[in-house]
C-alpha cells in the first residue's frame, strides 16, 4: 500500500472517530453521563491522533478541509436519519455546498 493511500485511510478513520465522538456527545448531557463522556473524549483523541498521522503525507489544509467537511456532512445526515432532525431544503443545500467545496479542494490539490 502506498503512503498516500495509507494517509487517506488514516484520514477516513479520523473522520469516523470524530463522528462517533460527536454522536456520543449528543448523549453525554453536558458531560454529566460517564460512559458517553468517556467515549466522546476517547473518540476525539483518536481522531486528532489519526489526523496527525495522515498529515505526515497529506497537506494540512486539504486534510483539515476533508476532515471537517466530511464530519459535518456525516453528522448532519446522521442527525436527520437517527435523531429526527428536520430534513429541509436549506440543510440539504448546505450539505451539498460542503460536499462540493471538499471536492473542489481535492481536485485543486492534485
Amino acid at each position: 500500500m502506498s503512503p498516500q493511500t495509507l494517509a487517506w485511510l488514516l484520514l477516513a478513520a479520523s473522520v469516523a472517530a470524530e463522528v462517533a465522538g460527536t454522536m456520543a456527545l449528543r448523549f453525554a448531557e453536558g458531560f454529566t453521563r460517564l460512559v458517553p463522556s468517556v467515549v466522546t473524549g476517547a473518540c476525539y483523541a483518536a481522531a486528532i491522533w489519526l489526523m496527525s498521522l495522515a498529515v505526515r503525507e497529506l497537506g494540512v489544509g486539504l486534510s483539515y478541509a476533508v476532515w471537517a467537511g466530511s464530519g459535518t456532512v456525516l453528522i448532519a445526515v446522521l442527525g436527520m436519519i437517527w435523531l429526527g432532525e428536520p430534513v429541509t431544503l436549506p440543510r440539504i443545500a448546505g450539505v451539498a455546498a460542503i460536499v462540493a467545496g471538499v471536492i473542489v479542494l481535492n481536485l485543486e490539490a492534485r
